[in-house]
């Protein structure tokens, strides 16, 4: 059986196709993205900002970047409880609610009198991100024919990948301009403005026959979703590993200005976006393709970059080459639908704890061989160990797939 028949007679299982009109279908897409981007600047706006936020609490810098942990932690832990937990709700209804936390989380954070309940407020604002990622996911698929699921999840991570490029900057310069608390206040605004878009815009829904937290727990008796996981969990680790270090291996290694870090930033952002358009389209056409040659894509660019990363010109053409390597995000969703069945949900949310997994391994690996004293460049082999982890992963689960005959 070929990839594409397996990806469409998933895709029938798990959405069924609706029928709306190209404007219908057009506005709701708007508005998930809109939430997908006020995500991505919330996450990472707190990075240019942390020494801004160490001083208002009187807190080491170090210290200060618990609360970015702390975000992550309420991802992975969010996603699949959120997702089991909401099985008997409908997409809109939860949809809704996972926005307007969102959002109340961020205005929260904004208003913290002290550090530890900022920290906390941090937590409850990630425990959403990965089930909004997961349902906003589904909806946009369910909207379009079997053949072009990929295409609209990535116009919803789209979102997230525009708030790399252009949200986080311009939220990171209101905030030091102003104050952090203001950076906060915008996410949450943008939150707002999606609850209020997906309100007037997604029409109502029903609970799917049959829909139960047994049945969205069945999820992880399924080897495949596990191995799709896995492939996000590992794969990706390089690009944080890579991205968590880019500013010192800018200014220490390429020897480059502290002005020209925002501009490498930018160059990873544009990489992401193309990535996402490119790896969408690629992978309507061959799904299991587009994941495995990603992989294979990574690790050339990471050992590349680990090889060159002294060269202020080939810093540059990796940093936007590692961006590109998201190509395979939008792929990965995609097959967590077709490998869940009737189990869609928890797993589609899953997909974004196994990517703040990934964020978590590849910084701590790159911490640690920066600590041994290879340097910054080291991290890209890191990455390319990391991404040939991923491919292994990878070639299990078309081996498997293979043997069973079935994804």
């Amino acid at each position: 059986m070929t990839d594409s028949t397996h990806s469409m007679d998933a895709a029938r299982v798990a959405s069924g196709h609706q029928s709306l009109s190209p404007l219908a279908v057009l506005l709701i897409t708007f508005a998930l993205a809109v939430g997908g981007f006020g995500i991505g600047t919330g996450e990472f706006v707190i990075m240019g900002l942390l020494p801004d936020v160490a001083k208002t609490f009187e807190v080491s810098i170090p210290m200060a970047g618990y609360v970015i942990s702390a975000y992550a932690l309420g991802v992975v832990v969010g996603a699949p409880i959120i997702a089991v937990l909401s099985a008997r709700v409908p997409r809109r209804t939860l949809l809704l609610w996972l926005m307007g936390l969102f959002a109340a989380g961020n205005i929260l954070s904004a208003m913290a009198p002290d550090f530890w309940s900022f920290t906390f407020l941090r937590f409850l604002t990630g425990l959403p991100h990965g089930a909004y990622f997961g349902v906003a996911s589904l909806v946009a698929a369910s909207m379009v024919p079997p053949n072009k699921r990929t295409r609209a999840v990535g116009r919803v991570m789209l979102g997230l990948t525009i708030a790399t490029l252009l949200g986080t900057p311009l939220a990171t310069f209101m905030g030091q301009l102003l104050s952090w608390r203001a950076a906060f206040y915008l996410v949450g605004g943008i939150g707002a403005l999606t609850v209020a878009l997906v309100w007037y815009f997604k029409p109502k829904d029903k609970v799917k026959e049959g829909a139960s937290i047994l049945r969205e727990l069945s999820a992880f008796t399924k080897p495949q979703v596990w191995l799709t996981l896995g492939i996000a969990a590992v794969g990706f680790g390089g690009m944080f590993s890579v991205f968590s270090y880019i500013a010192s291996t800018t200014t220490e290694t390429a020897q480059m200005p502290v002005a020209m870090v925002s501009v490498v930033l930018a160059l990873f952002g544009i990489g992401m976006n193309v990535g996402n358009i490119v790896g969408s389209r690629l992978a309507d056409r061959s799904l299991i393709g587009t994941i495995g040659g990603t992989m294979i894509f990574n690790v050339v660019v990471m050992t590349t970059f680990g090889l060159t990363a002294q060269y202020p010109i080939m810093l540059c053409l990796c940093v936007f080459l590692i961006g590109c390597g998201f190509a395979a995000g939008p792929a990965l969703q995609t097959r967590l639908m077709d490998v869940a069945a009737d189990a869609q949900t928890l797993a589609a949310a899953s997909n974004h704890s196994a990517f703040n997994i990934a964020n978590a391994l590849g910084a701590a690996l790159g911490g640690i061989v920066i600590t041994w004293g290879w340097g910054f460049a080291a991290t890209g082999y890191v990455g390319a160990v990391l991404s040939l982890f991923g491919l292994g992963v990878f070639l299990i689960s078309v081996r498997l797939e293979r043997k069973t005959g079935h994804a």
